[in-house]
């Protein structure tokens, strides 16, 4: 019986049909109650009540275990926060034997295949989609724990198609995706909802659909994996079309699943006409829907409601942290009122991954998998002459930084050799991704480097001009927040302004410029000039950019439609452990250049 709704979940998924049905039989504990309630109303009744509760995860980003394969050891944060699978399925678990097993359902809400070297690992070295490869760890987690459907996120195409596929192959459960459509027929590639039956003891079946909405950024951020194959529109357009229809086939309950934050805003810009975190305006703009785990924004939201414009009723919205630190619970009362069910109540909340041990279940299934990537991250790859850091790099021009834009300039200079584009000077960006990145003097290894360059962003080469250059150098500088000449710096305080993450400022190399945070956002580029000339605004240049940036990600002006010259697949994180290797030694001077400074009315800040 279960073989058989595996292959119809797998068979689902695969042709957009999306519907999976399964009766789930009531816990023994949950029995015992429901008997209990149908006795003190009276033999032949059925009971008027019935509770549901609704689990999910969202960004786990590969994390199976408490690891932190950058460090080489435990994962801890200041906030005492625990990680992984193993931690989410021993609270799976324990939500199970309260409520009942028979009275529960477990989902995500996406970016599950990509984040950690586990997952690098599993795509690219020991790819799943090798002829007998191996399974992905994520899936065989997922499948032990029994998650009932997952959402797609935007980093689940990062790898490819093919690579997604198998994934869904390997899995016990569907993933969904109402708006991911085919390029060609703009029907659903993937299952849009999933329905699953739930039989309180001696009463009707309640029905619960799930639907499953993805983020439309995709078709910015993985252009060159999904164009012309899929597109993505905007999660409002998806849910108005499909939960009427979820409603007509008898659901008593709608839940949805969206990899799609709450704030109502994109980083891409004007480039879609869809909004990139899109949760709330759901529960706003269509009715019918209970519930909504929400994803993408790696948030922690433990409730949050939304009244719907149309129908007055309040949506309820929960948002787990990432990394598989918080599981929601959504927990639902319905009522049996004039022969059908009806949801009552709808409350959410969080439990913390770190207030239980790992599933010894689950790290046993993967302590293999988990061993190999250790010691391949492990792998030495050079000496450096000294320690290299990023505590400083988001406001003082770091050589950790400048490592990955010579990388970054040297792969694009040797693939433009013998092109009409070969005399051109190459310049690059860089973002300071992580505050806490370190190569230790001495032995470097791959897992130092992956440190540095947590995301699996390729290279892409953009011809720019002078004038866009500095038009992007002007934008970039509106991640400092104003300060007065005269005022005290707090870097703490300094960066971030408006909110915008420490991966949405870029450095640019190849050129000398000031940032005068003193001055509106607009006009603090001082003193911008190449090859000891002040800048010529008509000068062309190649920039070399990671494919997120490149696509529009951040919202930077000119780079998305700038001329593309050059692109690959290969990873920059692959790329610069591969100069590091090609070099033996790690040493600034073969890279290091100190390209800007912060100033105030002239006057450096440090």
């Amino acid at each position: 019986m279960a073989l058989d709704r595996r292959k119809f979940l797998k068979k689902s998924a695969a042709t957009g049909a999306g519907v999976a049905l399964a009766g789930a039989a009531a816990a023994p504990a949950a029995q015992a109650a429901e008997a209990s309630a149908d006795s003190a109303m009276g033999p032949g009744k059925h009971p008027k009540r019935y509770s549901l509760t609704v689990m999910g995860t969202t960004d786990l980003h590969g994390h199976v275990f408490n690891w932190d394969y950058f460090k080489d050891a435990e994962y801890s944060d200041k906030a005492g926060n625990a990680q992984g699978l193993a931690r989410i399925s021993t609270l799976v678990n324990q939500v199970r034997e309260e409520k009942g097993r028979g009275n529960t359902l477990l989902l995500d809400a996406g970016d599950t295949i990509q984040g950690t070297p586990l997952t690098y690992y599993y795509a690219k070295v020991d790819p799943i989609t090798a002829k007998g490869g191996p399974v992905h760890p994520m899936a065989q987690a997922m499948n032990a724990i029994g998650y009932d459907a997952a959402a797609l996120g935007n980093h689940e195409f990062n790898y490819g198609i093919e690579t997604l596929r198998k994934f869904e192959q390997q899995c016990d459960f569907p993933l969904l995706g109402a708006n991911a459509l085919d390029a060609t027929t703009q029907r659903p590639a993937f299952a849009p909802y999933f329905i699953k039956e739930f039989r309180p003891h001696g009463a009707p079946p309640v029905k619960v659909a799930v639907l499953g909405l993805t983020n439309p950024g995709i078709a910015i951020w993985d252009k060159a994996y999904v164009q012309g194959k899929l597109t993505f529109p905007g999660l409002e357009e998806q849910a108005a079309k499909w939960v009427p229809k979820l409603r007509s086939m008898g659901a008593d309950v709608v839940v949805v699943s969206a990899h799609s934050g709450t704030s109502g805003q994109s980083s891409y810009g004007d480039q879609l006409p869809y909004v990139e975190d899109a949760a709330a305006n759901v529960a706003r703009q269509v009715p019918g829907i209970d519930a909504i785990l929400v994803g993408h924004a790696h948030l922690e939201i433990p409730e949050l409601k939304v009244v719907n414009e149309q129908s007055g009723k309040t949506v309820v919205l929960s948002e787990p942290l990432c990394f598989a630190e918080r599981l929601t619970l959504f927990d639902i009362e319905l009522v049996f009122v004039k022969g059908r069910w009806e949801v009552e109540s709808v409350s959410a909340s969080l439990r913390n991954s770190n207030s239980v041990a790992d599933d010894p279940a689950i790290t046993k299934l993967l302590d293999d998998e988990h061993e190999k990537v250790v010691a391949y991250v492990n792998q030495v790859v050079g000496r450096a002459t000294e320690t290299l850091t990023t505590v400083e790099a988001r406001y003082k021009d770091a050589p950790i930084i400048d490592l990955i834009t010579k990388v970054q300039e040297d792969v694009v200079k040797a693939a433009l050799a013998g092109t009409e584009y070969a005399s051109l000077p190459v310049i690059a960006q860089a973002s300071p991704f992580s505050r806490t990145s370190e190569i230790p003097a001495g032995d470097v290894t791959i897992r130092d480097l992956s440190g540095l360059y947590v995301y699996d962003n390729t290279l892409v080469a953009k011809l720019m001009t002078g004038a866009q250059v500095r038009a992007y150098l002007e934008y970039s500088a509106g991640y400092y927040v104003q300060t007065a000449p005269d005022a005290a710096v707090d870097v703490d305080k300094l960066t971030n302004a408006g909110g915008r993450p420490d991966y949405n400022y870029d450095y640019v190399s190849g050129l000398r410029y000031d940032i005068d945070v003193a001055q509106p956002v607009g006009s603090r580029i001082r003193n911008l000039t190449f090859d000891g000339a002040a800048l010529d605004d008509a000068q062309q240049f190649v920039l070399a950019v990671n494919n997120y940036r490149a696509n529009g990600g951040g919202a930077f002006p000119f780079v998305a439609s700038a001329k593309e010259l050059w692109s690959e697949s290969t990873e920059i994180r692959t790329r610069i452990a591969e100069w590091v290797t090609a070099k033996g030694e790690l040493d600034p001077k073969d890279f290091a250049s100190v390209d800007w400074r912060l100033t105030r009315n002239g006057t450096p800040v440090f």
